[in-house]
């Protein structure tokens, strides 16, 4: 019985804790589901209320992008106005500037004209004024003076004459006096050329025994001495201005080898001094070359014998 009394209180006990937690659990359940739907309804408004920041900063960026574009646009619309109209004042300056250079240049050509028309007229005038006096002079010294008119004519034609004879005379005595001038020069040439020969035969006829003779095909085998080619890149080297014979009236003859030049001619002003420089093999002995025109001559300074030549050496 106890235990029966005991299990039937504990029952009883049960029960009632059973009653009475119901209610807390299921104003707890509620509670909670008030707080979620609370919660739920809150993170919606801040959404919202997010979504509508967005929108509304979203709204004011764009208004203000279009806002600047049309600034932006008009600013342009502006400047290019501006630009235009400066470029119009300044077309309408430089035509302005032009028209009035041009009437500027038009009127002083006019006034230049003008002023030359009447320089003109007025020197024709005194000119004509002039004439006319000069032929009123004339006109009265020729009636006045008929008589010293004739005798000054015959003075003058004896005058004339006696001048065109004095100098038909001494035309022909200078033309004389050159023809005999030329021959005593020829003939002196050719005496000094004779007794030029002869001396230097006389003097050089032994120069064999000393100097070998001249070789004038080995030399130009020789690349070292291609002066042609080397005259293609130096024509400035080449070129030496005018020759200036020794003899007056002396002209170009082409000179070949064996031919005996007078002394004059290979003196020391016509030496090729430096004959390396214009691709030309050294010589010894009684050699050299010395220019002869355009021509490259080698000579037997003791003979005055040509040894070799060049022709078109020089330009």
């Amino acid at each position: 019985m106890d235990k029966f009394v005991k299990g039937s209180v504990f029952s009883a006990l049960a029960v009632a804790l059973a009653f009475t937690a119901m209610p807390a659990e299921v104003s707890a359940q509620n509670r909670g589901a008030e707080n979620r739907s609370e919660r739920q309804q809150t993170r919606q408004n801040n959404r919202s209320n997010r979504q509508e920041t967005r929108q509304s900063n979203r709204g004011n960026r764009q208004q203000a992008r279009s806002q600047n574009r049309g600034n932006r646009q008009e600013a342009r619309g502006q400047t290019r106005g501006d630009r235009q109209e400066t470029r119009r004042n300044n077309s309408n300056n430089r035509q302005e500037a032009r028209s009035e250079r041009r009437g500027n240049t038009r009127q002083a050509q006019t006034n230049r004209r003008s002023t030359q028309q009447v320089n003109t007229t007025q020197r024709r005038t005194a000119n004509r004024a002039v004439e006319t006096r000069r032929t009123q002079t004339r006109s009265n010294r020729q009636y006045a003076n008929r008589g010293e008119q004739l005798r000054d004519r015959r003075v003058q034609n004896n005058t004339t004459a006696y001048r065109q004879g004095r100098r038909d005379g001494a035309r022909q005595e200078r033309r004389g006096d050159r023809a005999d001038n030329r021959q005593i020069r020829r003939s002196a040439y050719r005496d000094g050329r004779r007794d030029g020969r002869r001396d230097n035969y006389r003097n050089g006829r032994n120069y064999s025994r000393d100097y070998a003779r001249w070789d004038r095909k080995r030399w130009r085998q020789n690349n070292r001495y291609n002066w042609y080619n080397y005259r293609r890149s130096n024509r400035s080297i080449y070129r030496l201005g005018r020759y200036y014979s020794p003899y007056r009236n002396y002209r170009y003859s082409r000179i070949s080898v064996g031919y005996f030049l007078d002394s004059l001619f290979y003196s020391s002003r016509y030496y090729i001094n430096d004959p390396w420089r214009y691709r030309l093999p050294e010589v010894y002995g009684p050699y050299r070359w010395v220019r002869y025109y355009d021509d490259a001559i080698l000579v037997n300074t003791y003979t005055g014998e040509t040894v070799d030549v060049i022709y078109d050496f020089f330009w």
